[in-house]
């Protein structure tokens, strides 16, 4: 049971390195393309995660929302998310504006970074969602200002009215009109690749280690049982 529970582990930390790799790969060469003046279809939401993005178009900053337990150096905070509608379409995006720290004496209180008026044009990366941490029960329906686990872009869609896109931009720069006080050094998806290669190394060399003490306790069971 150890040895095949050991291999399991080391295949699935194997499994889990091979797809970070691959997204890896896929940011290396995104990366180098041109970058997209246009919001894509939901449709081919794969084949445009991680590339560059140039868009156009209003926030909706009455429908801000911020993503809680999004830590960075050590420190909690939030991701703060806000719609941006994009110009001359009903279409509209939700964009991961960046990060900013949490009060500490008030839990319930949300920064309120400065938000471009009127006409923007952003700089960002497309992902196909927000990230992901553990939530623990059932989410309350998103209102606007709302304290998240997670960000669900369908439930937001229908609570806002908004003719939400299926990805997130992640912004890459400040507004052209001045620095927002956000934080914009986004967790890399590949990070990690190392670590499990290291953590399915271990978990081979615990297989081995089992399959050895067993053939060893077995052959000197077998002689003690001759004697």
């Amino acid at each position: 049971m150890v040895v095949a529970a050991g291999i399991a582990l080391g295949q699935w930390q194997t499994h889990r390195a091979e797809e970070k790799l691959a997204i890896q790969q896929r940011i290396e060469v995104r990366a180098k393309e041109a970058p997209l003046q246009a919001l894509p279809p939901d449709s081919d939401a794969g084949a445009s995660e991680f590339r560059h993005v140039l868009l156009e178009g209003e926030f909706v900053p009455q429908w801000t929302v911020y993503l809680e337990n999004r830590p960075h150096d050590g420190a909690v905070g939030f991701h703060v998310l806000t719609p941006f509608k994009i110009a001359g379409s009903q279409r509209t995006v939700m964009v991961a504006r960046g990060w900013a720290p949490r009060d500490a004496t008030d839990r319930a209180r949300v920064p309120h970074p400065a938000t471009p008026a009127g006409l923007t044009r952003i700089d960002g990366i497309l992902r196909r969602d927000a990230g992901h941490v553990l939530q623990l029960g059932q989410a309350d329906a998103p209102k606007p200002g709302a304290i998240l686990q997670n960000l669900d872009i369908a439930a937001l869609a229908a609570a806002s009215g908004l003719q939400l896109s299926s990805l997130v931009v992640e912004q890459r720069a400040a507004p052209p009109d001045g620095n927002d006080g956000l934080v914009r050094d986004w967790p890399v998806p590949s990070l990690g690749i190392d670590r499990h290669r290291a953590y399915a190394l271990q978990w081979y060399a615990l297989a081995a280690m089992a399959l050895v003490f067993f053939l060893v306790t077995g052959l000197r069971r077998k002689g003690n049982d001759r004697q």
